[in-house]
């Protein structure tokens, strides 16, 4: 799977790793962050969280319009730079004020502009590698192993996020109890119910420290809250180290790739992989982006609900301790392993000489008994925090990427008179068909909520009879399934079919479909406290499903904008 690529896609792909590292740490969080700090309901907070979304994924546009004219690694490098001040500046605690919010918002927008200056702009350098004919024919691989670099980044991240939060708690004489934020800005703003004292007062009786277990409801209240908070921040600093990682990888491997770093206007002029396409081409290959830059809004809309509805319910009606096999899930060294050692598993069966596939087992089999000892030595019951399930969609995309090529490799081998280039499905139709896997995704979260109270009638607390944490990570799974269809997929489609002019400008609507879909995440959010779980949970399903009807019906279109 890695053999015949070229090198500036490892390195490509490593500095996107480090910045996805900083940014899903600091994401896992920032709900959460949102609600601790500012006493903010879900409706509130998921508004500034899917904005926020909006953003980083809208800027593309503006980066790859000015990438199409002044060059992608300079935007690149911009980018870098300005996330990291606006991450240096959202790590710095402040008051839970007015200034408070202007402070957090001026970060969320450079971290914004940053990163719309650098996200779309790596990729399309990515993509210019396989411009070269000796190159062309691995496109699709090459994205799906870009992707899958970015989520081991990722599923880093919650676990980096929940281990900073522990330390500096503890440090407090403090562990995190998810109902007391919300409990607690009750109790500030007076309007607390005499069992919502009662539980917050049991609580704070589990403190460890003797000095936050013995303060009165008045003193623990606004003290628990600002420890909270200012470990939130410290885990928006990680990004700031990580962005130095990135921004090394970048420079040390710059020659990997420089050749990449060429946009229309500079390939005319020197003559390198330069196509010029007719207006007629030009406009069939724009209207076909646009179409599927219509359809993944939806997509988007629902699979962005990890930060939000997703956190939610693992917060208020899943349970806090993991038992049994599932422990294994939630230690992120475990996880590693595993995920490790699919790949050495595959490298049994695709190496060349007998010592390569003797040395993959050996390797496979240590990788699992590593995993085997970790996972014996966890607790039963394993105490969980509900930022813990975004690790595993990452997980998921990790470990299932080799899966996947594996699959897509053998049907484009399988050449059939119907079909003589093989039978592994285009773009679209796989972009199709992770709209329908996506639906699938919400069917388990409707069982899931089967006999569950309305989030309006726990108000802000835990259910009672909260339920297992399988039934989340299995949703995670289906909704990696239909990311795997869709998003790598995407990106290829994308630096395939843009006009080269427009390369930037396009790649960066793609990210503008993703920041209409983040933004329309906020849905759910405004539906929580007004609607059943089901409700909410049956909307997302409706419209991944309408939506991949809808590209079933454009398929053919599609489909002739990629041979033209």
């Amino acid at each position: 799977m890695f053999k015949g690529q070229p090198k500036g896609l490892f390195a490509l792909a490593l500095a996107n790793t480090g910045e996805r590292f900083g940014y899903y740490t600091m994401l896992a969080i920032f709900m959460l962050f949102l609600q601790a700090k500012f006493g903010w309901e879900q409706a509130t907070a998921s508004q500034v969280y899917s904005i926020f979304l909006a953003a980083v994924y809208f800027m593309p546009v503006v980066g790859g319009w000015l990438a199409d004219k002044i060059g992608f690694g300079k935007c690149v490098v911009t980018g870098i730079c300005v996330m990291f001040l606006g991450y240096l500046v959202l790590a710095v605690p402040t008051a839970a004020n007015g200034f408070g919010v202007a402070v957090m918002l001026g970060a969320l927008l450079l971290i914004s502009v940053g990163t719309g200056l650098f996200k779309g702009n790596l990729q399309v350098l990515v993509g210019n590698l396989y411009d070269d004919p000796k190159y062309s024919a691995k496109r699709d691989s090459a994205f799906s192993l870009f992707y899958m670099a970015i989520n081991i980044g990722a599923m880093f991240a919650p676990s980096a996020a929940t281990a900073i939060t522990n330390r500096f708690l503890a440090k407090a004489g403090l562990i995190y109890k998810a109902a007391i934020p919300a409990l607690a800005h009750q109790h500030m703003a007076g309007t607390i119910t005499p069992e919502g004292t009662a539980e917050l007062t049991n609580l704070m009786g589990q403190m460890p420290g003797a000095q936050a277990a013995s303060m009165g409801l008045d003193q623990f209240c606004p003290y628990y809250i600002e420890k909270l908070s200012s470990s939130y921040n410290m885990g928006f600093a990680v990004a700031c180290i990580s962005l130095i990682v990135s921004m090394a990888i970048y420079f040390a491997c710059r020659a990997w790739f420089k050749h990449a770093d060429v946009n229309a206007k500079q390939a005319k002029a020197t003559g390198s992989n330069y196509v010029d396409l007719s207006p007629k081409q030009t406009k069939e290959r724009v209207v076909a982006l646009c179409l599927v830059f219509a359809v993944v809004i939806f997509f988007w809309m629902a699979f962005h609900q990890n930060g939000q509805s997703l956190t939610w319910f693992a917060r208020d009606y899943t349970q806090s301790i993991a038992t049994g096999w599932t422990r294994i899930g939630f230690n992120i060294w475990a996880l590693f392993l595993i995920a490790v050692s699919i790949y050495t598993l595959f490298g049994i069966f695709q190496s060349e000489k007998a010592k390569g596939k003797f040395i993959c087992g050996i390797v496979t089999a240590a990788l699992w008994a590593g995993a085997y000892w970790i996972y014996s030595g966890l607790a039963n019951p394993l105490d969980i925090q509900p930022q813990l399930f975004q690790q595993f969609n990452p997980f998921y995309v990790v470990a299932l990427t080799p899966v996947s090529m594996a699959i897509f490799s053998a049907l484009a081998n399988k050449k059939t008179e119907k079909h003589p280039d093989g039978m592994e499905p285009s773009a679209p139709k796989k972009i199709c068909l992770g709209m329908f896997v996506a639906a699938l995704g919400y069917l388990v979260m409707i069982f899931a909520s089967k006999g569950q109270a309305s989030p309006a009638a726990l108000n802000g607390t835990v259910s009672p009879d909260p339920v297992v944490p399988t039934y989340l990570m299995g949703t995670y799974l289906v909704l990696t399934f239909a990311e795997l269809l869709l998003s790598p997929m995407g990106i290829s489609f994308v630096s395939k079919v843009a006009p080269p002019k427009y390369k930037g400008l396009m790649m960066g609507l793609w990210f503008a479909a993703t920041a209409v879909g983040n933004y329309l995440s906020s849905i759910p959010g405004l539906l929580w406290k007004k609607v059943s779980l089901t409700a909410n949970w049956g909307i997302l399903m409706a419209l991944c499903i309408a939506a991949g009807l809808v590209m079933f019906a454009m398929l053919k279109k599609l489909e002739a904008a990629t041979r033209d």
